[in-house]
């Protein structure tokens, strides 16, 4: 919601932009995804980082949204001839991981995760499985550090927010944990 057009075209000219030039400057034909990881501070846009995959917890926001065909975009990035711009819905999407007992040092694992039907069945919310296994009874278990990312979409931030942690209520494991800010106000 904070991201104006004018801070949009302040990003692509001040990091994504020269990026691409610098590409092409070393020969280099990028096609593919590239993620700007940014943050805003009051100097204004800082690049943190770039990721050329979809990462998480980023596409769980990202992907629910996305009303264009995703094999197509990319297929016409492979090919160098993009097309038309993707379009998103017009919602909001909030993330939030459930991590398992001891992440980020040493996750335990093997916990049987309970609830993801229910969690399933919330309006708007999507469970995206990450550290999970099934075990020899054929249950989801923990099997990593960030085991799952809960999206909750909704017409705005507080609506996205309130939908993603109603559905992480409904999810547990022994010793699962999150955070409880992620999309609240500053």
């Amino acid at each position: 919601p904070d991201a104006s057009d004018a801070l949009v075209d302040q990003i692509m000219d001040t990091a994504v932009e020269p990026t691409l030039a610098a590409l092409a400057r070393r020969g280099i034909d990028y096609r593919g995804f590239l993620f700007a990881g940014l943050m805003l501070t009051p100097d204004g846009p800082r690049m943190l980082e770039y990721n050329v995959r979809f990462g998480d917890p980023e596409a769980q926001v990202v992907l629910p949204r996305l009303t264009s065909d995703l094999a197509d975009l990319l297929a016409g990035a492979a090919d160098g001839a993009m097309g038309e711009a993707p379009t998103f819905a017009d919602t909001t999407a909030v993330t939030v991981v459930c991590a398992a007992e001891g992440y980020p040092a040493s996750p335990r694992t093997g916990d049987v995760i309970e609830g993801l039907d229910a969690a399933r069945a919330v309006p708007g919310a999507t469970v995206f499985c990450a550290g999970v296994a099934a075990d020899e009874e054929g249950r989801l278990v923990t099997a990593g550090g960030r085991v799952l990312n809960v999206t909750g979409e909704g017409t705005n931030l507080a609506e996205a927010r309130a939908v993603a942690h109603e559905a992480v209520a409904a999810v547990s494991w022994p010793g699962m944990h999150h955070r409880t800010d992620i999309g609240a106000p500053a």
